[in-house]
């Protein structure tokens, strides 16, 4: 197996360190916008700096690490990922593509291997759902789809995002200086836990994700009529809790049937109205989510849903509507990148395969900047957003590895 000149251990340390920037009752929590968060950057530059990068913080608040290319004409090569987590998750979920990003910068500069692009390392801010209703913050403004709209959400303590934003030292009044063009960035990778079990189980090394799936999400409410639970007959009632049952019951059916797809569907926010123990129901809203990388396949999914079950839940006395949401199309990544990340695998003597991924990224808006890619490593069970989040030293080198060889071949072969 070919060597390639990163420090595995420093790389492995540089984890644990900034895992362990956490709330110490509930780990592995790191939030966006709040104190932990600027602890664990204040670290990050700190290493950024040490790796030898010209450090900033750019105007959305995200982290950029810089090494100037030999060619001052080419785009930047950017390799990325996010710091914050979610609560009590994401102990590597994020932090490996951004230290793996490190390693590979700070490989280069001690080996006096200067690219013919320029490389930025980002720590995109706030990747996760934020405190304000909104993920992929830093990347979304890199992409110039950061809107004034978006500034003026507030999060319960009644902090503005613009606020937030100057918090963690960006300048919401500068975001036009973010803004990369369609065609602004040469290419970008991203190292990731797969967070999900494919890899583990085929006993995989490497995945290569062929595309980020298309997130749809809409608001469904089911109504009938609140009434006595003691007094009410059975046969009388208008239970909207056994309609939105139904629905529970179909979505996952559904889902199950078009597994193909591959498509995964699901309900996991309910209220209940009045949700009483005394109470029959008489409103249920609920949100269902869908993933996949058909694109059609995630906008007809509700649709045909709610065509599916309004039959049955009329005949329970109860009304069925559904409206939008949010959605995100599936983002294919690049062949060239796909491509480079084969061969360097290869190159390593490590296995790899084509996989989707079922999560979001800040490659959904990145992409709108130029090529993307990503590495994925397995992570143990396929755990992830949970306590029990876990991969092992040598999962994280390889995709450290896997990650500098692709970077050495795209900027051997890119404009």
């Amino acid at each position: 197996m070919t060597a390639v000149a990163i420090d595995a251990n420093r790389l492995w340390e540089r984890i644990e360190a900034l895992s362990r920037i956490t709330d110490p009752d509930r780990p592995w929590t790191r939030r966006s916008f709040s104190p932990l968060f600027l602890k664990g950057r204040e670290w990050l530059v700190s290493e950024f700096r040490a790796g030898g990068l010209e450090t900033t913080v750019d105007a959305a608040g995200n982290l950029v690490g810089r090494l100037d290319g030999s060619d001052p004409h080419l785009k930047p090569i950017v390799i990325g990922s996010h710091s914050d987590t979610v609560p009590s998750g994401g102990r590597y979920d994020g932090i490996l593509g951004v230290l793996a990003g490190l390693e590979v910068a700070q490989s280069l500069v001690e080996r006096g291997e200067r690219l013919r692009h320029p490389l930025e390392i980002y720590d995109f801010l706030a990747e996760e759902p934020s405190e304000f209703g909104l993920s992929c913050i830093g990347s979304r403004a890199l992409a110039g789809m950061l809107s004034a709209s978006m500034l003026d959400l507030r999060r319960p303590d009644g902090m503005s995002l613009r606020e937030g934003l100057a918090y963690v030292g960006g300048d919401p009044e500068s975001l036009a200086s973010v803004k990369r063009s369609p065609d602004g960035t040469a290419a970008y990778v991203e190292v990731h836990i797969e967070q999900g079990r494919v890899l583990e189980q085929e006993g995989t090394a490497i995945g290569i994700v062929t595309d980020i799936v298309g997130i749809h999400r809409e608001r469904i409410t089911v109504k009938g009529r609140a009434d006595h639970a003691g007094a009410t007959p059975m046969p009388l009632r208008a239970d909207a809790l056994v309609g939105a049952a139904h629905i529970v019951g179909t979505v996952y059916a559904r889902a199950l049937a078009d597994s193909n797809k591959p498509l995964v569907a699901t309900i996991g926010k309910l209220d209940v109205l009045p949700n009483a123990a005394n109470a029959v129901p008489g409103e249920v809203e609920m949100v269902l989510e869908v993933r996949c990388g058909d694109e059609a396949a995630t906008r007809t999914f509700g649709k045909t849903l709610i065509e599916e079950v309004r039959p049955s839940l009329e005949a329970l006395r109860l009304e069925v509507q559904a409206e939008p949401v949010s959605h995100a199309s599936p983002t294919p990544c690049a062949p060239v990148v796909r491509d480079a990340i084969r061969a360097a695998a290869s190159s390593l003597g490590l296995s790899s395969r084509d996989l989707p991924s079922g999560a979001g990224h800040d490659g959904v808006f990145v992409a709108l900047t130029g090529p993307i890619g990503m590495i994925f490593v397995p992570c143990r069970d396929g755990r992830s957003h949970a306590p029990e989040e876990s991969i092992e030293p040598h999962q994280a080198a390889d995709g450290a590895r896997v990650l500098f060889e692709t970077v050495r071949r795209l900027d051997a072969t890119l404009g």
